[in-house]
């Protein structure tokens, strides 16, 4: 293990013992295969929002899961979870990591009650699946959006086909 990797419950026994000091609580979720600049700054964004930035990471599983494979695209994820993690605790604005095995941060988000819950801006509220817990414990939903245009999808199209012709 290493520093900023947590279970959801060692969160919930620190958020009990020192509220203050994780308190205001952002928290964001994703998959963060081959990070990129993209999400750098999407995390970056988030963490201005408040004093602490949790990291809801999916899983392995959960990825392959939300992520099918595409014909002419390697199996998701292309980096292992806690090579992810590792990245992910090493980066400035994250305060902390929790990796998680469902499709969605629900559970996660029930059990940590953040302040703010922050998604990229190709999302809408309407249609976040998290949406009604946040909404049922009085969180708030920010929508960031960011203007460098990057995926992983696209790293991965560009390193196969070089050529610019997407299989």
């Amino acid at each position: 293990m290493f520093p900023g990797l947590y279970t959801l419950t060692e969160l919930q026994q620190a958020l009990a013992s020192e509220p203050e000091r994780w308190r205001t609580l952002v928290f964001t979720n994703g998959c963060f295969d081959l990070l990129h600049a993209g999400h750098v700054r999407y995390l970056q964004a988030a963490k201005s929002l408040g004093r602490t930035l949790i990291v809801g990471l999916n899983s392995d599983h959960s990825v392959q899961a939300i992520k099918p494979n595409r014909e002419g695209l390697p199996n998701r994820p292309i980096v292992p979870e806690m090579q992810r993690a590792e990245v992910l605790c090493a980066l400035k604005p994250v305060d902390g990591v929790v990796i998680f095995s469902e499709t969605t941060a629900t559970n996660l988000i029930a059990g940590l009650k953040p302040d703010i819950y922050v998604k990229g801006g190709d999302y809408q509220i309407q249609t976040l699946p998290e949406a009604p817990t946040v909404q049922a414990y009085g969180g708030r939903i920010e929508l960031v959006n960011i203007e460098i245009p990057s995926s992983t999808t696209a790293i991965i199209n560009r390193i196969l086909h070089p050529q610019g012709n997407p299989a």
